[in-house]
Parts: C-alpha cells; sequence; structure tokens
C-alpha cells in the first residue's frame, strides 16, 4: 500500500498537535524533509513563493513560531532582527558567519560551558545556546 504525499508530514504535526492545515503541511515539507537546515522566515517565504504557495510573511512567522512551541524547529537570535530557524533539534551551538549571514552547526560536545550562575528564584535554566560569531581573515 503506498502513502499518500503528505500523510508523514500529517501524522508529524498531528502528534505535535498542530491542526495540519495544507499551508503547514507544505510548510512543514519544505522544512523537515531533506536533513537539517537553517532558515530565515524571509527565506522560506520566498521558496514557498518560487513553489507557487501563496501565503503572506506574517503567515510564516506565525506557524514557525508554532513550529517553535511544539518542539519541530528550535530558533536561534543570532543579533536584533535577525533571526533563524533550525531544523535540527537536538543541543547544539552555531558559527554565525557575519559577512555572509550564514549560521553553521557546532556540536554540542566542543563547547565546554561552566560556572553557569545559579538562575533567579523560581527559575530553571532549560538550556544555553552559543552563538559563536566568525569574519573571513
Amino acid at each position: 500500500m503506498t502513502q499518500r504525499p503528505f500523510e508523514g508530514m500529517k501524522n508529524l504535526l498531528k502528534d505535535a498537535g498542530l491542526r495540519p492545515t495544507r499551508q503547514r503541511l507544505v510548510m512543514a515539507r519544505a522544512l523537515l524533509e531533506g536533513g537539517n537546515r537553517h532558515f530565515t522566515p524571509e527565506d522560506l517565504h520566498a521558496e514557498l513563493a518560487n513553489e507557487g504557495l501563496r501565503v503572506s510573511l506574517s503567515t510564516v512567522y506565525n506557524n514557525l513560531n508554532k513550529f517553535t512551541s511544539a518542539g519541530l524547529l528550535r530558533e536561534v537570535v543570532v543579533e536584533s532582527g535577525k533571526t533563524f530557524f533550525d531544523s535540527n533539534t537536538i543541543p547544539h551551538h552555531h558559527f554565525f558567519d557575519e559577512g555572509t549571514g550564514s549560521l553553521y552547526d557546532i556540536p554540542e560536545d566542543k563547547i565546554l560551558i561552566k560556572n553557569v550562575p545559579e538562575p533567579p528564584k523560581g527559575l530553571l535554566i532549560s538550556g544555553v545556546d552559543v552563538v559563536v560569531r566568525v569574519v573571513k581573515s
């Protein structure tokens, strides 16, 4: 028996607690099939437009935030006004190339984090994300 084209994405969205709308199915397929990737909302908006899907940039932002809240993506803020989304949700860090605007993964075990202070009363540390900025030498 053959599986329908979006059946896997439909199940993934349902399992994450998201309603599998047509736009979400197309976005999930673009983002989560074919390996790990980093992208901005504007990158995804352009990609979807090139595939003939008419969707507003605000809809892209809203759905990326929902995917992130559901644990399907990670948000990586590299500077004010510059946010990437990452389809690799396992703990890791990043290099940010300031010249090209590219983001590269750094395995979590390649950075040693020490002496993290106690969080304010009533709060727990949920993770530490490191962005190492690089420029061409």
